[in-house]
Formats: C-alpha cells, sequence, structure tokens
C-alpha cells in the first residue's frame, strides 16, 4: 500500500501532524521505533513501589499553542503557578532570598526591596516584561502561520530600540544594561540557557529566551494537569480517533526519496511507501537514514533529576517551603554562577557550582501523587554538556549529582536526603540523567532536547518569507518535529506546520 503520509516519530508532535493531516483526508502512516508513545512527553512510575506518576523528561507547557487545542478537539488542561520563583541567597551573612509572583505585587516587591536594598530592580524587572510581553503578542500569533519577515514584525511591534535589545543585542548586554543585582540578573537570564550550552552574550541566547517568553503570548509556564504523560495520551487518542494508522517497534534504517514520493526501510528490512513523508524525529536520525552528512549541533547540557519526597523541606531563610517550591527554585543561577559554569564546562571541565533550578508540580497539582501524601521534585541543571559523560560516565555523573545536591542543602535547613522518599530495600527514590542517557533512551541527539540549535521564529532572510520552516531540503519530505523551525518544547507547532506546508503544496 501507498500512504498519502508517513510519518516517523510517535511524539507529540508526530500525533500532532498525523491528527491534521487524517482529518484533511489523508491516509497517515505513523511510525515509530519504541514500543510506546509520547515520546519526551511520558509519565512513568518512576519508582514502582510508589503509586506516583512523575512526568519523566518534559514537564512544563507554556507554547503549545490554544488553536492545536481546538483545532484538534485535545480534552487537556494546565494549571497556572501562583508563584513564579523563588531564589534563595546568602549575603550580608544572613540566608534570604527573592520570591516573584506569577502577577507580581506587594509581596514581590517587599522581597526585592529587602533583597536588593531598593526599588530599581523591581521597577526595571516590571518595566522589562512588561515590553517582553509585547514582542510576544506580536509574534505569539504568526507560530502558526508562514514565517513572517522581521519587517513586518518590526511594523507591528512599533518599537524599533526594544526589537534590537530583544532580537540583535546580546540579552546579556541588555539584562546588565537593565539590571542591577547579580542575582536578579540570572534570574532573568536563566530563560535564556535551558536546554541551551552558551554565553549569554552569544544572540544563540537571545533565540532560547524568546522562545522561553512568547508561549501564546504570555510566555507563562504551566503544570500539566496529569502530568505530561496525560497530554501523550490524549493526542494519541485524537490520532486514532481521526484514522491514523500506528506501528510501534519500527526503527528507521534508510529513507529513499525519488520524483513520486519516498520509500522507507525498517531495521528489519520491512519497506513503507508514501507520496510525502512528516519526519518527526531528529534532523540528526534524518541525515543518517538518507546517507548525509549529520548537522552541526551544540551538545545537550542539562541534568534531570527525579525525585520523591517524604515532605517538603525546611529552608535556612524560613520562607514557607509551599511558597518556595511553588514556582520555580532557582539554585545557584545568579548571572555570575551562570557565566562561570559556562565558561568551565566550555573547557571540558566539571563546574564546582553547577547552576539549577527545581520544580515541584505536586504543590500545583496533587492528583499525580494520588494520596500517597508525597511530593515530586524535578531539577533541571545547567552547563553540563554530553562531552563530559563521554569518559567516566558513571563517575562523573555521581560527582556531578553529588555537587548539584551539595549546592541545593546550601539553602536547605535539613539535607535533601534526609527527605527523600525510601523504596523497600532502603534505597533512596532519585533518578539522575545526564545528557547521553537522554540520547540513549528518549533518542535525543547529543542529549539536545531541541533536537538542533533554535532558530529565529521569524523569517531572518528574503528567502524564507512565507515559508512554513518546515522544508528539509529534500522533495517530499518535511521537517515535523522539534528541530523544525519554530521547534523545540512541548508546542505542536512544528507538527502543524510541517502538516500545513504539506496541505499547501497538494
Amino acid at each position: 500500500m501507498i500512504y498519502d503520509v508517513i510519518v516517523v516519530g510517535g511524539g507529540h508532535n508526530g500525533l500532532i501532524s498525523s491528527a491534521y493531516l487524517a482529518k484533511a483526508g489523508k491516509s497517515v502512516l505513523l511510525l515509530e521505533g519504541k514500543d510506546h508513545l509520547g515520546g519526551a512527553s511520558i509519565s512513568t512510575r518512576t519508582f514502582p513501589e510508589h503509586d506516583v506518576r512523575l512526568s519523566s523528561y518534559s514537564y512544563l507547557v507554556s507554547l503549545l499553542p490554544d488553536k492545536i487545542i481546538k483545532d484538534l478537539g485535545i480534552k487537556f488542561t494546565t494549571k497556572s503557578r501562583q508563584i513564579s520563583s523563588y531564589t534563595p541567597d546568602f549575603r550580608d551573612n544572613n540566608d534570604c532570598g527573592l520570591l516573584i509572583e506569577r502577577n507580581v505585587g506587594k509581596l514581590s516587591q517587599d522581597s526585592f526591596s529587602e533583597l536588593t536594598g531598593s526599588d530599581h530592580d523591581f521597577l526595571a524587572w516590571k518595566k522589562f516584561y512588561s515590553e517582553v510581553e509585547s514582542i510576544a503578542k506580536v509574534i505569539a500569533p504568526t507560530l502558526l502561520e508562514p514565517l513572517p519577515s522581521t519587517k513586518k514584525l518590526k511594523s507591528e511591534l512599533g518599537n524599533d530600540r526594544l526589537w534590537h535589545e530583544i532580537c540583535e543585542q546580546p540579552i546579556g548586554q541588555v539584562v546588565r544594561e537593565r539590571f542591577l543585582d547579580d542575582l536578579v540578573r540570572g534570574v532573568v537570564l536563566t530563560d535564556a540557557l535551558i536546554g541551551t550550552f552558551t554565553s549569554v552574550d552569544d544572540l544563540q541566547a537571545n533565540i532560547c529566551f524568546l522562545y522561553h517568553l512568547i508561549g501564546n503570548g504570555s510566555g507563562e509556564w504551566k503544570v500539566p494537569v496529569g502530568g505530561m504523560g496525560a497530554f501523550a495520551e490524549e493526542v494519541e487518542r485524537v490520532a486514532i480517533s481521526a484514522g491514523v494508522q500506528i506501528m510501534k517497534n519500527t526503527k528507521i534504517a534508510k529513507v529513499l526519496p525519488d520524483a513520486k514520493g519516498v520509500e522507507l526501510q525498517s531495521s528489519t528490512g520491512v519497506n513503507y511507501a508514501g507520496r510525502d513523508l512528516i519526519w518527526a524525529a531528529s534532523p540528526t536520525a534524518l541525515a543518517s537514514a538518507l546517507g548525509n552528512q549529520k548537522p552541526n549541533l551544540r551538545d545537550g547540557s542539562q541534568i534531570k533529576i527525579n525525585m520523591l519526597l517524604k515532605r517538603l523541606p525546611e529552608l535556612k531563610s524560613g520562607v514557607d517551603p509551599k511558597l518556595a517550591f511553588g514556582g520555580t527554585f532557582h539554585i545557584n543561577e545568579r548571572l555570575s554562577d551562570l557565566e562561570n559554569a559556562f565558561d568551565v564546562a566550555n573547557q571540558n571541565l566539571l563546574p564546582e557550582v553547577i547552576p539549577a533550578e527545581v520544580y515541584c508540580h505536586s504543590i500545583t497539582d496533587p492528583s499525580i501523587v494520588g494520596k500517597s501524601g508525597l511530593h515530586t521534585l524535578t531539577l533541571f541543571a545547567l552547563h553540563t554538556p554530553a562531552a563530559l559523560f563521554e569518559k567516566d560516565r558513571v563517575a562523573n555523573t555521581n560527582l556531578v549529582t553529588q555537587r548539584i545536591l551539595s549546592g541545593f542543602n546550601q539553602y536547605l535547613a535539613e539535607p535533601i536526603e534526609t527527605v527523600l522518599a525510601e523504596n523497600s530495600d532502603g534505597s533512596k527514590c532519585i533518578e539522575v540523567k545526564n545528557p547521553l542517557d537522554l540520547e540513549d533512551e528518549i533518542s535525543l541527539p547529543r542529549g539536545n532536547i531541541f533536537h538542533a540549535d533554535l532558530t529565529m521564529p521569524f523569517a531572518t532572510d528574503e528567502s524564507m518569507i512565507g515559508e512554513w520552516g518546515a522544508q528539509s531540503g529534500t522533495p517530499h519530505i518535511y521537517l515535523g518535529g522539534a528541530g523544525g523551525q519554530r521547534g523545540g518544547g512541548v508546542s505542536g507547532i512544528p507538527a502543524h506546520n510541517a502538516a500545513m506546508a504539506l496541505l499547501s503544496k497538494s
């Protein structure tokens, strides 16, 4: 049988793309190499003795457009976190911290003032994020359209200075000019580095920053109700109900395009034929299947630690743990910490101080822990590139874990290890994954969570204007995964755009 479309990759992007195409009347075959769907958007009982579903890899949602939810009839909800972030600190011989509400008010203002000694950075914060939101409201509506020109977006924004600051001038320079405090600067700049191994003075950081702040025009990051797996399961339901045929345990070894379509050969020698191909796996895997040179990309540079707690730990600063962990809990993410860690890791050395952030989803969504009374913690550490784990992988993972937890513990009134839940054999409920683990488990090239280096979410030269950003360079093949333009994160955007590119052609 020759299918209208074959989709390779059963993560959320592959499922969304296939659902759009099937709803448009195409015969669609989706091929997934593993025995389950969802890719990085899954939930598992990481610690089987405890009835708790952890979001194993991806963990928050912002970029997923409301339009995709509506178009496909996806029944999925997210919850807002009342706290944006808490960042503990030790200064002037005092344990303290910066607490920022999602909707900044007096609590946030008082916290800024107490930490920094003035209202300067609080006022700068309000102005900066108000301006960033104005860019988000211009860019977000275009994410599900053909690529707009920079000229068009700049005209709609009507603020050339702001456009230059966010899209053309290194974001590190902008933040240094806007804010005075090292810790405040770091809190702003973490959004420029999640999943991106770079200095804050590289424009790649600007691109990462943009994607973290433009979701649905607000940039708010929400907790998926029921865990990330609830989303993947629902998108699978939608795809199947639309008529998508799904085959698991089917790894593609070769892609053979010709003038009429594409033939795929599995690792077991089975052939599949389609008129068009949506590739929702990584561009690296596509290059390999085509026999082409693999694309250059930055190393994935994160450590992901999943933990199950008997209770939330107390903090030295005395802040209520439910407030501290109710949003993003920043650990050693001052601007100086971020740049020092990058400089060291860029020399292929393990940083002594490793910036990290922690999320407690069970505060916002208790359903994931049921009646267990436990709490989940997800820790995401920065500037730990894959190259650091190529030799002595186990030893270096253990060393990095030790340094990360030590950095965490310096702000806690009790070591995090003492509040970890336990298994029946006495082992602690903690799971650590380095970038190479992510490559092995969910096929992220070099552990890069975006499949490839992020690119600006608009046309950066005239030849791109009006394109969907799904072109692969090979006829009949479209990029519909995180490695497509405007990809990265749990969004479905590249999936939608690949489907639209294909449908507009036919």
